[in-house]
Formats: structure tokens, C-alpha cells, sequence
């Protein structure tokens, strides 16, 4: 039986002990177990125990220091931009409140990009995020997952606007919507997003008319704010 690579470990650990963090396992202020006990605990050596602690610190969810153990930090110094963290946070049921607060990020950054992919995006780009429009036009008859072709539609958007920074933005913003968007659309009681809206971004962004396109962009993501202020 071939054994698995250090590497692999590494990374396994990181992410159970990521989950177990996130979840409240080891509460907020209060020790792990020492990095001897977490080799005995997840049958791991030590030296690939020392590198997860490592990748953990720097991920802003644990420090360790000599004589002071590992100790949990407060969320406040979490890397939430972070797609690990962000993704064990999802995964372990997140809150109304924690998806409010990504739905104000978006506010304040996806309109923008519209604006911006409407005066700069390249025939190329439009004709990507035309394809993404029809992905979710297909959804709607059982062709395509609605959630993949509405989270592919915003990315190409982040991408068209070609700012560099919200370029950046795109694998985080995914991540957070693959979430977001399935409890936002359980709470409407619908599978996928409405086709009509991202048209008429779309068709601004075509058309050269960033305002048009802004709006278009904060009408769809105001609507997703009074929704989740309502069950609040």
C-alpha cells in the first residue's frame, strides 16, 4: 500500500483543524493541543503537524509561540479573504448575519465593476459573459445548474472590468456565492436567479452605458439585502 505523501498530510491537516477552528471545536481565546498531542490525535508526524500549525498562523486563525502553546484568535484577525478560511467558514453553516455582511461587500464592489466592464471590456469579454447569460437562459430549462451559470455570469463580470484588484477578487467572490446564492435563492423558494435582470446588465455592458449597467448591478443586490434583513 503506497503511503501518502507529507504534502497531502499537511494539507489534510490543516484543513480538519481549519473546520474544527471555525466550527467552534476549540473555542475562540482557548489552546489547541499541543503539536506532540496533535500528532497522536490525527496520526500525523511531527514535522508535517509544525508546517499545518505554520499555515494555520498564517492564515490568521492561531498563533503559537514558545512557552504560550497554540491558541485560537479572535475573528477578527481571520484572513477572510482567504478562500480556506472562507470556504471552512461556509462549510460549517454560516449565519444570516455573516451572509449579510458578504452581500455589502458586493455592494460596494460588483456595481463598480459593472461600471467599469461597460466602458472597458473587450469584444472578447462581452462575448463571455454573453455565454454565461445564455448558461443561465439554459438553466431555466434544465440544461445547465443554475448556481454554476449564475456564479460564472458575475465572475466574467469582475474579469471584464480589467481592474486588477477586482480581478482579484474573482476566486473569493465565487467561493462566497456558490454559498450565498443557494440560501438566498432557498429563501425565495427558486433555483436560480432572475434571467431578465442580468440581461439588462449585460445588454448595458454591451451597449456601453456604465450607469446603466451600475444600477442594473445594485437593483439585483439590494433585492438580496431586504431579503436577508427580512429573516433577520
Amino acid at each position: 500500500m503506497a503511503s501518502i505523501p507529507r504534502q497531502n498530510l499537511t494539507h489534510q491537516l490543516t484543513h480538519d483543524l481549519g473546520i474544527a477552528i471555525v466550527s467552534g471545536e476549540y473555542p475562540i481565546g482557548e489552546g489547541l493541543p499541543s503539536e506532540a498531542d496533535l500528532c497522536v490525535k490525527y496520526d500525523v508526524s511531527r514535522s508535517s503537524t509544525r508546517e499545518a500549525v505554520k499555515m494555520l498562523s498564517a492564515k490568521g486563525l492561531i498563533t503559537s509561540r514558545p512557552k504560550q502553546g497554540i491558541r485560537v484568535m479572535p475573528e477578527s484577525q481571520w484572513n477572510m479573504f482567504d478562500i480556506d478560511v472562507l470556504h471552512w467558514i461556509l462549510s460549517s453553516k454560516p449565519s444570516l448575519s455573516l451572509l449579510k455582511e458578504f452581500t455589502q461587500m458586493r455592494l460596494a464592489l460588483e456595481p463598480e465593476a459593472a461600471a467599469l466592464a461597460a466602458k472597458s471590456a473587450t469584444a472578447e469579454q462581452i462575448e463571455h459573459l454573453g455565454i454565461a447569460l445564455q448558461r443561465m437562459k439554459d438553466a431555466e430549462l434544465g440544461l445547465e445548474d443554475p448556481l454554476e451559470a449564475d456564479i460564472l455570469f458575475h465572475a466574467n463580470i469582475l474579469c471584464s472590468s480589467n481592474n486588477r484588484f477586482f480581478i482579484q477578487m474573482t476566486g473569493f467572490t465565487s467561493t462566497a456565492l456558490k454559498v450565498s446564492l443557494r440560501y438566498t435563492n432557498q429563501m425565495k423558494g427558486v433555483n436560480g436567479a432572475n434571467v431578465q435582470d442580468h440581461a439588462a446588465i449585460y445588454n448595458a455592458i454591451r451597449m456601453r452605458q456604465p450607469e446603466l449597467a451600475k444600477t442594473g448591478m445594485v437593483k439585483i443586490i439590494n433585492e438580496l439585502l431586504v431579503l436577508i434583513d427580512s429573516r433577520l
